[in-house]
């Protein structure tokens, strides 16, 4: 179900701004009223319309002053400009300043929808009912990318999401289950790079009892569990060798056996995949099988960076900041336009999470309601050594880890393996990931 566009009806006339209010809103649109471009830069510190209608001539600020303001502080929101004293000059110099449209009083009921819709197209996200409610964009280059998810969400066909860490592909996995028609059936995500290897195994295929120490009762993996639904591999590049070639005969087959069963059991499942690496280098470099990405890639969403779509990062930050209002109390109601612009042009390597990050921040140590820029600046120069990702934490934890057990048993891998846990092959896999040499741990001789 489609919400409503929202408009900003802008005008010094009453009687006028009553009358189209009520026009607008039999066409069933939200509206909202300023008396004042001064009083409509207010409401637009609260509020973020889809688009603004505004009097060329007012008193104070005129429509195109107001203009020049909503472009600087609101990039992408898209303002269509009224007057009874228009002419070819003042048209060709609104448009040419960027002002979507013009529209000369008495307003034709016609050029009126017209232009209002031609400017909701270019405004409103690319999707804008319940499945894609999370996916906001105004920027050529996510649209381009929903575009292709909304066309392939309802085929029934194995993606692979690409993009930096922080950009969304766990959002647009969930995005394009809701769009497809396995929405009311689990949705199930699981990470390839967080788990050993026999637990993935056991998470993914499932065991039943017995099948080794510990296995007390059956368990149904995810690929199961799932079934009807989509299942999210997450770091798919994580998954090891012998993993893969399950995987890969569970595609072909459509079935799945458990560890330790007998038979296998039927299922039904819609196989999503989620990576920032570089697939293809995985393949040459023989980590990661070329059928089973063939199977995985059937079509590829790559997501962009923050940084490659900047007037995203207002829409974007204010939208963070309303989930936050909704979840918890606080005074903050909104940005001041100059934090907007300092946010709009970082560079954000940890990309949409770091944003949300920032933004979480902000509201915990705001003073006031509006976010300052100095909170802002001061938050982004804390933000240069850029917060790890689970992987690089896991990866720099391992390395610690590593290093203190080879310590502790001087080189002694054997020990080393059995203080961990590890078999020794395991280990020495470990050791080789990490480039650790284990003889750098033994005590030398005097």
């Amino acid at each position: 179900m489609k919400r409503k566009a929202r408009i900003l009806l802008v005008d010094d006339d009453a009687s006028l701004l009553k009358l189209l209010g009520l026009r607008l809103r039999s066409e069933g649109f939200e509206v909202a009223t300023a008396t004042s471009g001064a009083e409509a830069l207010e409401w637009l510190e609260q509020e973020r319309p889809d688009l603004v209608l505004s009097d060329l001539k007012m008193d104070g600020m005129d429509g195109l002053a107001l203009f020049d303001r909503i472009q600087r502080q609101h990039v992408g929101l898209p303002v269509v400009i009224m007057t009874a004293h228009g002419s070819i000059t003042d048209a060709v110099s609104a448009t040419r300043s960027g002002v979507f449209g013009f529209l000369t009083k008495p307003i034709d009921k016609e050029a009126l929808r017209r232009t209002i819709n031609e400017a909701l197209a270019v405004s409103l996200p690319a999707f804008e009912d319940d499945w894609q409610h999370d996916m906001l964009t105004r920027s050529p280059a996510m649209t381009g990318v929903l575009e292709q998810a909304r066309r392939i969400a309802p085929l029934d066909i194995s993606v692979l999401i690409t993009g930096p860490a922080g950009a969304g592909k766990e959002l647009m996995a969930r995005t394009l289950h809701q769009a497809s028609p396995r929405r009311d059936h689990p949705f199930m995500v699981l990470s390839c790079g967080a788990l050993t290897e026999p637990l993935l195994e056991s998470e993914l295929f499932g065991h039943v009892k017995g099948a080794f120490d510990g296995a007390v009762s059956d368990h149904a993996g995810a690929l199961v569990t799932a079934a009807g639904g989509t299942l999210l591999l997450e770091e798919v590049d994580e998954l090891p060798p012998r993993l893969q070639a399950r995987l890969l005969g569970v595609l072909e087959q459509q079935e799945v056996r458990p560890q330790g069963g007998s038979h296998s059991i039927k299922t039904d499942v819609r196989v999503l995949s989620a990576t920032s690496r570089d697939m293809v280098e995985a393949m040459e470099q023989g980590r990661f099988r070329e059928d089973l990405f063939y199977r995985l890639n059937v079509v590829n969403l790559a997501l962009p960076a923050l940084k490659e779509r900047p007037e995203d990062i207002p829409l974007l930050a204010r939208h963070f900041l309303e989930q936050i209002r909704k979840r918890q109390t606080t005074q903050v109601t909104g940005f001041a336009p100059e934090a907007l612009a300092l946010l709009a042009a970082a560079q954000w390597p940890g990309n949409v999470r770091e944003l949300l990050n920032l933004v979480e921040q902000a509201v915990a140590m705001a003073s006031a309601p509006v976010i300052g820029v100095q909170l802002v600046e001061t938050l982004l120069s804390g933000s240069d050594e850029q917060f790890p990702t689970f992987n690089e934490a896991r990866a720099e934890f391992e390395r610690m880890y590593l290093n203190k057990v080879l310590r502790m048993t001087e080189g002694n891998v054997t020990q080393a393996a059995s203080l961990a846990g590890r078999n020794r092959t395991d280990f020495y896999k470990l050791l080789s990931r990490h480039g650790i040499e284990a003889g750098a741990f033994k005590r030398k001789e005097d």
